[in-house]
Parts: structure tokens; C-alpha cells; sequence
């Protein structure tokens, strides 16, 4: 069995439905994100990072509001304060619940019986996960991890 996220399917903020096949070929870094935690200017470093990786990288930033309700705003409030506040590009999905009515890609993130590589628990906005060229899981990162971190740039940069 294939332990490839590719085939889940996800909407994007904007509406789209797709499968994040989409995305196959490229490094993934999947961020839970919310605009209204104490991490949230860490979306500064996410979108310096897409900028810097635009041919091999996509940020998907997941709003989510399980954490501390930090994230209550609408699909328009959201995407609205990541463009001006922040001048944020890369692709965002819906807002999905991950403690609660955990949605398929974060049982995939998270199940090792699902990605094949490790059992993991989101415990706030901004954990991050890497997934590589091929859709499958390299690792996970707490919140306190920065996009600028070297254990992210140094994963982008091989």
C-alpha cells in the first residue's frame, strides 16, 4: 500500500477542490495556521520561504480554530488578513478541525497506520509537517520550530 498523501482531497480557501496531487513533485510544508495566536507572525518566515522556493516548494497553510479558538474568522477574514497583514501567496485551504472532526489529511499527518512514518499529535498552531517530492511523510515540528529554523532550511536546500 501507498503510503502517499497525494490522493486525499482538500478544498482550497478560495473554493477549489482538488487532490494535493496537485502539489506532486514538489516539497510540501503543511502549517495548521490561525490569525490570531502568538505564532501568527510566523507567517512571515512561511511566505519568505515560498518566496525563496518557488519552483520546489508550497507552503499550504490549514486554518484552523480547535486551538484556542484563535482562528474564528470566515474563509474571506482569513484570506483578507493573510494577504494584507502578512502578503501571504501560498495556496490556503478551508478551515478544518484537527482536535475534533479531524479531517483526512490531518488523520493521514498524523497515523502511522495512514503515512507510514510516525504517530504525531498537533498540540497548537503552527506545527508544521515535511513532506517530500513524492507525497510522503519526512517529519514533524512543533510550533516553537520557525520556518527559518535549520531544520527546515536545511530539509529545503537537499
Amino acid at each position: 500500500m501507498s503510503n502517499t498523501l497525494h490522493p486525499l482531497p482538500i478544498d482550497l480557501i478560495t473554493g477549489e477542490s482538488i487532490t494535493l496531487s496537485k502539489y506532486k513533485g514538489k516539497k510540501l510544508l503543511i502549517v495548521n495556521v490561525a490569525s490570531e495566536c502568538g505564532f501568527t507572525a510566523q507567517y512571515e518566515g512561511l511566505q519568505h520561504l515560498a518566496d525563496k522556493h518557488p519552483d520546489d516548494l508550497v507552503i499550504l497553510g490549514v486554518p484552523c480554530n480547535d486551538f484556542g479558538g484563535q482562528e474564528p474568522g470566515s474563509h474571506d477574514e482569513i484570506a483578507e488578513f493573510c494577504s494584507a497583514r502578512f502578503g501571504v501567496t501560498f495556496p490556503l485551504t478551508e478551515k478544518i478541525g484537527i482536535t475534533k472532526d479531524t479531517h483526512p489529511l490531518y488523520q493521514w499527518l498524523t497515523n502511522k497506520s495512514q503515512n507510514g512514518v510516525a504517530d504525531s499529535e498537533v498540540k497548537w498552531n503552527f506545527s508544521k509537517y515535511l513532506i517530500d517530492r513524492d507525497g510522503l511523510l519526512q517529519a514533524s515540528y512543533p510550533s516553537s520550530v520557525t520556518p527559518q529554523d535549520n531544520v527546515i532550511t536545511d530539509w529545503l536546500n537537499n
